[in-house]
């Protein structure tokens, strides 16, 4: 008698667990723009240089379902597919975003951004700025992967020197993560 109320006990806290689990909200990272698909940037955001011609614009992201106790966000975007380097490309870096921001508009990657909030910083990319650069993969190279990234920190601001680069970032991150959540996009030329 006393395994099956010793199962049922079992069974009813497993089934409590499961709905607590569902009822915390996911954290979702997307865009804004329904151009910015999973197969292609569109031309706007692509890089115009190295043999590109984009309009080298940052797309808008939004995000929702951050962890609760979220002090400040980082941003990235990511090529995990660049090969001619051994680590990757990193194309934007924002961090330090306030806890209270749930999205970027278009173009908040210029240099010395006005539409970033106050508290914000731009980290130097792969290219030695502390803008956003659009992808310009090498022409015959299959479709590379950029993810962008969204951090969740329990800090409110990082512990990080000033210009600091995306691979610093994303170190740093690490000993105040809450959550993160991606959105990869495959673009080739």
């Amino acid at each position: 008698m006393l395994k099956p109320l010793f199962m049922t006990s079992l069974l009813a806290a497993s089934l409590a667990a499961s709905l607590a689990a569902a009822a915390e909200p996911q954290f979702v990272l997307q865009s804004a723009d329904p151009a910015l698909g999973a197969t292609q940037f569109p031309d706007k955001y692509i890089l115009n240089d190295f043999g590109c011609s984009g309009g080298n614009e940052s797309p808008p992201l939004r995000w929702s379902g951050a962890p609760k106790g979220t002090r400040s966000f980082v941003v990235t975007l990511f090529d995990m597919d660049e090969h001619n380097t051994p680590s990757g490309w990193w194309h934007w870096v924002v961090y330090d975003l306030p806890a209270n921001v749930s999205e970027l508009s278009a173009g908040a990657g210029v240099l010395n951004s006005k539409a970033l909030p106050a508290a914000a910083h731009q980290g130097r990319t792969d290219l030695g700025t502390d803008a956003y650069h659009g992808p310009c993969p090498a022409k015959g190279d299959k479709p590379h992967r950029y993810v962008f990234t969204i951090y969740a920190l329990k800090v409110p601001a990082l512990p990080v020197p000033p210009d600091p680069s995306g691979a610093m970032v994303v170190y740093s991150v690490q000993e105040h993560l809450l959550g993160k959540a991606t959105l990869v996009i495959h673009h080739g030329r």
